[in-house]
């Protein structure tokens, strides 16, 4: 059985991301500059716009045709050219690394080892590497060794602080929350 999300606050999107996860990875590389809601709705737009979702469909794709399907309105990111290719990018990495498979890139190892594979993925450095392994743990039952020591602060049972933990309408207000807060402090400090 599938685990409800609630990323998309989306309920045909949100079961995308629920049921495929190259999708979930898709929408944490879209999580930058935007709304998380309209990041994790971006694979369902894409899958949606390709007549399907997979590694193979977007890394085999046309640049400037999958530029511009990025683009049509409402574009996909606020930045449909750059993201575009590091959406092609990622996919091209999972094929090229992992056949195809994003279950690869977890499937084995302890949480540090998941963790260096996610960091070396195209548009996923420390911060979102970390956050997409808390995600994973959290909320899909990826668990390694470690893994809550190798997302640090991202993986705290309880904690309000990233998209990993957004459950619902209440959690996503929380997070939002709290990144006010930590903003705030950063600006003060």
């Amino acid at each position: 059985m599938s685990p409800k999300v609630c990323l998309a606050q989306n309920p045909e999107a949100d079961e995308l991301l629920a049921n495929d996860m190259f999708a979930l990875l898709l929408g944490m590389l879209l999580d930058q500059q935007i709304p998380m809601e309209k990041a994790f709705s971006g694979p369902k737009v894409l899958a949606d716009r390709l007549g399907g979702l997979s590694p193979e469909l977007i890394a085999e794709a046309d640049p400037e045709e999958f530029a511009a399907t990025m683009a049509v309105p409402p574009a996909v990111h606020r930045f449909p050219g750059s993201m575009a290719k590091r959406v092609q990018a990622l996919a091209q990495a999972v094929l090229d690394g992992y056949g195809g498979d994003v279950g690869r890139i977890w499937g084995e190892g302890d949480g540090a080892a998941v963790l260096k594979r996610l960091k070396g993925l195209p548009g996923f450095g420390e911060q979102k590497a970390k956050i997409f392994l808390a995600l994973l743990g959290k909320q899909f039952g990826v668990r390694p060794d470690g893994w809550r020591e190798a997302a640090g602060a991202y993986g705290e049972d309880g904690s309000r602080r990233s998209v990993a933990d957004v459950v619902d309408a209440k959690s996503l207000v929380e997070v939002r929350d709290f990144k006010k807060a930590a903003k705030a402090a950063a600006k003060q400090g």
